[in-house]
């Protein structure tokens, strides 16, 4: 490990508990239109577990105390009551196509959290996946603690045990597998990073419109990678949140994953030629495998602040 990101991993690594909930309104309070805090949730078929991650947030952190400015969910188009469940719990519920209606949506985690920059006011925003269970409000406390309390922090990712049913420490597998590797060897400067495709992390405004969003799965690589380059490793930090327990992948869903994080990383070590954006999987059939070919998502929505309505919202 260099020895820049050991120095850093002591100076911008740290514990939810670092920062008591007093400390962080107090902070707030002394400028509350600078730290506002927007929670956007992207979610797709998640009513087994919205309305519980909802509920607390508001309860914890906007009720009992003001943390909290805004609470959005991104319904990416669920066929079941992920809505409507979000809505009941308190949460103000936005459809993907609702948002920027003159460029049509692709499918994606990345397309739902570029597309929520247009329907959130806050300085930070902090997302949040929508398939948590034992969820705490420590994960968006956590995280946006340090952009509170430090105003060199711009963008936070929490860290988190990930285990796999019993196994304690074995989720992650993309990260391990693909991941880390990735960043090891291409970007060594983010090799101090726990959970660097974690889907809970909170970002400054200003930074988010900088940056370009891969529309699907390679987003958290994709940003972290971008706002290291933009911003510089000392802005970027990591906070300790216990232990996330989430709805996990099958194996296939996973390779279709690291095909498009590895796209997202080839496409920034080369702005030239792109390896072939397709992925050939095996599927067992009644006379032997079945060839299954999917599409790795090739594209990518530009910096929001290069779109007219996004400019027009905020000069406004």
């Amino acid at each position: 490990m260099l020895e820049e990101v050991e120095r850093w991993l002591t100076r911008r690594s740290w514990s939810s508990g670092d920062r008591p909930l007093n400390r962080l309104t107090d902070a707030r309070d002394a400028d509350p239109r600078a730290t506002s805090v927007s929670v956007v949730l992207p979610a797709l078929n998640e009513e087994a577990t919205v309305g519980r991650i909802v509920a607390t947030i508001r309860r914890e952190l906007m009720e009992k105390v003001r943390l909290v400015d805004e609470l959005v969910v991104i319904d990416s188009g669920s066929t079941d009551a992920t809505a409507a469940v979000a809505r009941a719990a308190g949460a103000r519920v936005v459809h993907r196509d609702a948002i920027l209606p003159r460029i049509p949506a692709v499918p994606g985690k990345g397309e739902v959290l570029w597309r929520s920059l247009l329907v959130t006011s806050g300085e930070i925003v902090c997302f949040v996946d929508a398939d948590l269970r034992d969820f705490s409000a420590d994960f968006v406390s956590g995280t946006v603690g340090p952009l509170l309390t430090d105003p060199s922090v711009q963008f936070v990712k929490a860290m988190y045990d990930r285990p796999l049913g019993d196994s304690a420490g074995q989720g992650g597998r993309v990260t391990e597998l693909v991941a880390r590797p990735l960043l090891n060897l291409h970007w060594p400067q983010l090799a101090g990073f726990v959970q660097p495709l974690g889907g809970e992390y909170a970002v400054r405004r200003s930074l988010l419109e900088r940056l370009p969003f891969p529309v699907g799965y390679g987003v958290e690589l994709g940003l972290l990678v971008d706002a290291l380059h933009t911003v510089g490793l000392d802005a970027l930090g990591q906070v300790d949140v216990g232990v996330r327990r989430h709805r996990h992948q099958d194996g296939q869903a996973l390779g279709r994953m690291a095909a498009a994080i590895y796209r997202t990383a080839q496409l920034r070590l080369s702005r030239g030629h792109l390896v072939r954006p397709a992925l050939t999987q095996f599927e067992r059939g009644e006379d032997g495998f079945v060839p299954r070919t999917h599409a790795v998502d090739t594209e990518e929505r530009p910096p929001m602040r290069e779109i007219a309505e996004y400019t027009e919202r905020h000069a406004a």
